[in-house]
């Protein structure tokens, strides 16, 4: 899976937005396999066009040390796949206070996704951040 910096990176040499769309498209579907037993609707992100399954798992922690979270994922349209792609790469591994302190949309705007996807896309990525983020406040709650 591409590290955040390498994404923005890859971003930055790939002039043309065709290529940029078929890296994203690429990006996830380096993502592993989300289990069919997984899709459900418990995990399913509300406010997406396209069907999205966003799981959060707390995990890593030391003694006196907050849990980083790891997510997994799946969506049933490609292009949303590269984002889920790279919204993991942004998040995974860290933990909540990390998470909560991340300004995705600054981040992302790193990468030009606002003017280039469709309003209903950009409001599902919106939506996805707002999972992760709620799924880490849960965390830093129960901590």
């Amino acid at each position: 899976m591409a590290t955040w910096q390498q994404i923005k990176e890859d971003f930055e040499v790939l002039d043309d937005w065709e290529d940029r769309y078929r890296y994203i498209i690429e990006l996830g579907r380096a993502l592993p396999e989300l289990d069919p037993a997984l899709r459900t609707d418990a995990v399913k992100v509300p406010g997406c066009v396209s069907q999205v399954w966003l799981i959060s798992k707390a995990g890593g922690s030391e003694a006196n040390a907050q849990p980083s979270l790891r997510f997994i994922g799946a969506s049933d349209a490609a292009i949303v796949q590269g984002l889920i792609a790279i919204l993991f790469a942004l998040y995974q591994e860290k933990t909540a206070d990390e998470i909560l302190e991340i300004d995705a949309p600054a981040e992302l705007a790193v990468l030009g996704l606002s003017e280039h996807l469709t309003p209903q896309r950009s409001n599902g990525l919106a939506s996805m951040i707002d999972r992760i983020r709620n799924d880490a406040r849960a965390l830093a709650r129960a901590a």
